[in-house]
Parts: structure tokens; C-alpha cells; sequence
């Protein structure tokens, strides 16, 4: 098994999480660049893409999915993730990715969304832990990259000690693990109390273990691995409104910096993926960076009704104005 950059890692290291319509290619970008500074040591240890249908990339429409799997030079080591049901499928998707220069690929195995379900993908593969292995081999034999898998504890109850094992035994170079059933969803307190036990299963395995679920910020990412014995730390929600969240030298943001970012983030989308993804997605991000300062509200509101970067851009400036006046 080749780890590649897997095994060069940090003890602790910090993962960005993958998010659909969130983690693309420009958040990503504006992330590298208020985090990671250009600094060894700055920024999430690993880039994750947004999930990404094995499907599609060896389908008719893959040109449009292809653009999901766009980044920089400045976002390795990245891990492409992969969704399928089909190994046939995902042998060839993983050609693909290992064409585009990705570090790794990392199979989700743990998104609860009926419709990735439906194809067997997802969360849907806990419940069937052979197929699971089958898409596994088909990615390592497609595209030669270190394999990882993101998953949860189980399907509608905790099975982790059949689900985890099975996955385990397939030579991964690391497994992400949300501490969660997908039941569950995430109505629940993480179960960081279980992560001990995941990493006694994945010893002598070869395979990193990585922690999933309500971490804060970096320096309870620290105290949970310290605590629990795991190798690294995925955040996830934490990053909304936060691209400042991996640089560990940052302690406070000003409402400027943050809406200037905002501005930053806007302008980019619009330009890189304005022709393929409606401004509204957004949108998502305007609540995270607007909030907890006076007049927030009043500012989210008029933003929302915003079409456009340009119109987002001049609501900011008129804003920040008043602010100084």
C-alpha cells in the first residue's frame, strides 16, 4: 500500500471537509489564501473537493462535472471525493482524477441524501459492506492513488464494529469517520467518546484515523486528538463564514476584514463558476460572514435580495461607509 503524502503528515492534522456547494473550487481558493498564507504549517493539512458523482465523470455531461474538480497550486496535498455504486464506474472516474493531478481519492460512504442513496452510494453503503470493498479495489486499481474513505458509525443504529473493520481491511490509507449513524443525521452530539475504540480497530492497519463531528476550531481539534488517540481532524461547519479558521496565528477577524471577504468571495464565484452554478449558492455563505455585529440583520436582508457580486459588492462599501462616518 502506498500512502503517499498521507504518511507526511503532522500529528495532529487538520482536514477541511468536503460540503457540497460550499467547498468549491473558489471557497477552497479564498480559504488557501486567508489561512495557509503561503506558510508551511498554514492552512488545512489536507484539501478536500466536494463530492463528485463517479457516474457522471464517465458520462456524456462530465465536462460540467469536471469543473467541481478544479483547484490551485496552493491547495496540496488535495483528495478528490467520489461517489458510486458502480465499480466499473468508479475505476474509471479514478483515471480521471489521477489524470487532473489529485494527491489522493477518498470515497464517501456516509452522505445521508436520498438521492446519492438511491444509486447505492452513500451512506446506502453500509449496508452493503462487500460492494463497498468492490468500489474500493476499483478505485485503487483505476488511478494508483492512496485510498481513503469518509463514512459514519452506521446506518440506523451504531455498527461500527462490523462496518469499520470491513473497510479497514482493505488497505486504506486513511478512514474519516463522523461520529454519527446516519439516522442520526446531525440532530446528535458527535460521539467522540467512541473514537478510542475506532482507533484500537484501525491499529496495524496501516490507515490514519480521522475525526469528524462539532469540532469548534483548531485548538479543541487539538485536545480532541490528544484525547482520543486519533491522527488528524476534519472541520466542517466551522469554516462557514471562517476562511481565517486553519491559521492558528489569526485571533480575532474585524467586521471589515470580514465583509471585504465576503465582497472577495462574491466577485470569484461569479467569475469562475457564474455560467454553471446559480449566484444563489452563494447565498448560504452571506448568513455565516454577516452576523453578531450591529446591524448585521438589516445588512443579511439586503444582501439576500442581491443577484449579483457587483450588487453585493456596493452594499458592502455603502455599509462599511457608515460604519467609519
Amino acid at each position: 500500500m502506498d500512502s503517499g503524502f498521507w504518511k507526511n503528515l503532522p500529528k495532529p492534522f487538520f482536514a477541511l471537509a468536503p460540503m457540497a456547494d460550499v467547498t468549491d473550487c473558489v471557497f477552497r481558493q479564498i480559504i488557501a489564501k486567508y489561512s495557509r498564507h503561503s506558510e508551511e504549517g498554514g492552512g488545512p493539512d489536507v484539501f478536500w473537493t466536494e463530492f463528485v458523482a463517479a457516474d457522471g465523470l464517465v458520462s456524456a455531461g462530465r465536462e460540467v462535472l469536471k469543473r467541481d474538480l478544479v483547484f490551485g497550486k496552493n491547495e496540496h496535498p488535495i483528495v478528490a471525493q467520489l461517489f458510486g455504486g458502480t465499480p466499473e464506474k468508479m475505476f474509471k472516474a479514478a483515471e480521471l482524477v489521477r489524470e487532473l493531478g489529485f494527491d489522493g481519492i477518498d470515497i464517501n460512504m456516509g452522505c445521508p441524501d436520498r438521492t446519492i442513496e438511491k444509486q447505492g452510494a452513500g451512506a446506502a453503503m453500509i449496508k452493503t459492506p462487500s460492494l463497498a470493498k468492490e468500489i474500493i479495489k476499483a478505485a485503487r486499481e483505476g488511478s494508483g492513488l492512496p485510498i481513503s474513505v469518509k463514512t459514519r458509525l452506521g446506518y440506523n443504529k451504531n455498527q461500527m464494529e462490523e462496518w469499520l473493520p470491513a473497510l479497514l481491511s482493505e488497505k486504506l490509507s486513511a478512514l474519516t469517520v463522523h461520529l454519527r449513524t446516519r439516522k442520526e443525521m446531525s440532530l446528535v452530539p458527535a460521539k467522540w467518546d467512541l473514537m478510542p475504540e475506532i482507533v484500537k480497530m484501525a491499529h496495524g492497519t496501516g490507515a490514519l484515523v480521522i475525526g469528524n463531528g462539532d469540532v469548534k476550531n483548531l485548538a479543541e481539534a487539538r485536545l480532541l486528538s490528544e484525547k482520543t488517540g486519533c491522527d488528524g481532524i476534519m472541520l466542517g461547519r466551522a469554516i462557514f463564514g471562517n476562511p481565517w479558521l486553519f491559521d492558528e496565528n489569526k485571533k480575532e477577524v474585524t467586521i471589515k476584514e470580514k465583509l471585504n471577504v465576503l465582497s472577495e468571495q462574491s466577485l470569484l464565484f461569479e467569475k469562475e463558476l457564474g455560467d454553471i452554478k446559480s449566484f444563489a449558492v452563494m447565498k448560504k455563505h452571506f448568513k455565516a460572514y454577516v452576523d453578531g455585529f450591529p446591524g448585521a440583520k438589516e445588512l443579511r436582508l439586503r444582501l439576500m435580495e442581491k443577484n449579483s457580486a457587483e450588487d453585493v459588492a456596493e452594499e458592502v462599501k455603502t455599509f462599511l461607509a457608515k460604519q467609519t462616518n
